[in-house]
């Protein structure tokens, strides 16, 4: 099935888009996670959103589930790690499996922080950004599984049901983590940052400051893809996706909008960008179907 619209991202600016494409009666499918946004789950207080005073991001997120439930939009976790422009349409990749879109809408968020030196390098040579995709090509082979959050864990987890070895270095505090509990037994633990990924035309080792690893592959598992490696062509302007006033991107039929799109970072803003992305994606449909008709 190709579909009208295919968005990636379920936060604030992915749902928005999606209730949007949904109401112009447009084809669509929406990839994200089940808490929707681990950004918008961590906010304490959010005061700044229309209609929703002193609210947290928890309750927030309930009030977004509530209202896609009652359209019937539906949230795909299979994980997106390359989108490839076809001409007429959007090939999206989640490991072995492909889905087809007229157009695509971003958003992923933006990442926090510097890439490991080497992780960008070594991208699609032994690092990769979904451990369930690309895990039965590390069968009974040594993996690092380097985590940003939760859910991190449950694809190491699941990797190192193929694996012969799993490391699991965490990015983030969880004292759950620390204890065991959430980690098969076999996954050893690695507590210390992570300064480099070495490799020669592969990656061969991981490196910290007073200890080095040998690995066949290192997953990255990160909140938000980059946009740039997720992408290829899309232009950029630092860790932003460069967008016009529709959100708009250099790449015909690709769209932008929330935090991937640029400062600020702010919910009613991305929402807001959701609605024109999703307008705009509508607009540029109805003007394919128009030139095909022409030409026929």
């Amino acid at each position: 099935m190709r579909y009208d619209i295919a968005i990636v991202g379920s936060g604030p600016g992915g749902l928005s888009a999606a209730i949007n494409a949904k109401i112009r009666n447009k084809s669509l499918i929406l990839f994200g996670n089940e808490n929707l946004s681990n950004k918008l789950e961590k906010a304490p207080e959010i005061n700044n959103y229309l209609g929703f005073n002193e609210i947290s991001g928890e309750d927030l997120i309930e009030k977004f589930k509530e209202h896609i439930n009652s359209m019937g939009i539906e949230i795909s976790k299979h994980k997106i790690t390359n989108i490839y422009a076809m001409g007429d349409y959007f090939a999206l990749m989640s490991g072995e499996n492909m889905f087809e879109a007229k157009t695509v809408i971003l958003a992923t968020g933006v990442q926090y922080g510097k890439a490991i030196k080497g992780e960008e390098e070594y991208l699609g040579r032994g690092v990769g950004y979904c451990a369930t995709c690309d895990a039965p090509l590390y069968k009974e082979k040594t993996v690092a599984v380097i985590g940003y959050n939760s859910e991190a864990e449950e694809e190491a987890n699941f990797l190192n049901e193929l694996a012969s070895k799993t490391y699991f270095i965490p990015m983030y505090k969880n004292e759950g983590l620390m204890r065991g509990n959430n980690l098969d037994e076999a996954i050893e633990v690695i507590n210390e940052r992570p300064i480099e990924i070495k490799g020669e035309t592969l990656v061969n080792q991981v490196a910290f400051k007073n200890l080095e690893i040998d690995v066949d592959g290192v997953f990255v598992i990160k909140d938000s893809a980059s946009p740039k490696t997720l992408v290829p062509g899309l232009e950029t302007e630092g860790s932003h996706v460069k967008v016009d006033i529709n959100m708009k991107t250099n790449i015909p039929g690709c769209f932008a909008c929330g935090d991937c799109a640029g400062k600020p970072y702010s919910y009613i803003k991305a929402a807001g960008q959701g609605q024109i992305a999703a307008i705009n994606a509508v607009s540029y449909i109805d003007q394919l179907k128009l030139k095909e008709k022409n030409n026929n």
